[in-house]
């Protein structure tokens, strides 16, 4: 049986894991109310949030729109051609939100920090200044660290509000 922790915000060395990672698996609910996946380039703010930009006329981002302002989301981020014994990973899930404008330079510092080429491309530049950004508020975080032991797993889950 896991342990999990709950606390407001997830322990840091949870949120440093998701930092290891640059890309998202994201599952989300589409306007048929069908299961769909994708995968996005994230980057962890300083508020934990994980913030990706896709437009809106994206069939993820028209699904996340539609559901504003409380898509719930699933994702998962681990790096590419593992061996079981040393597999590592982070699931969790959300609560995804399209950044307003009072948070937009933050979460573009946040994911030009993280890819900093963009910045240097003006095609990318104007992307992620055209772009809408989007933030996903974890709710539930599961790291996996098969180098720890077989099936070695960390939990954390906000408090559920009463």
């Amino acid at each position: 049986m896991n342990h999990v922790q709950h606390a407001e915000r997830p322990p840091e060395n949870l949120v440093q894991a998701l930092a290891e990672y640059s890309t998202l698996t994201l599952a989300y609910v589409d306007s048929q109310a069908q299961p769909q996946a994708c995968a996005v380039f994230f980057a962890v703010a300083e508020s934990g949030a994980l913030v990706f930009l896709t437009a809106v006329s994206t069939g993820h981002g028209a699904a996340l729109e539609a559901q504003q302002p409380d898509a719930h989301v699933a994702f998962t981020a681990q790096a590419d051609q593992q061996t079981w014994t040393s597999i590592t990973g982070v699931q969790g899930r959300g609560v995804c939100r399209r950044v307003g404008e009072e948070g937009l330079a933050d979460a573009r510092a946040a994911y030009l920090r993280a890819f900093p080429y963009v910045a240097e491309d003006p095609r990318l530049a104007k992307a992620v200044a055209s772009a809408a950004m989007w933030e996903i508020t974890p709710q539930w975080l599961r790291v996996i660290d098969n180098a720890k032991g077989f099936g070695h797993k960390e939990e954390w889950a906000a408090p559920v509000a009463g």
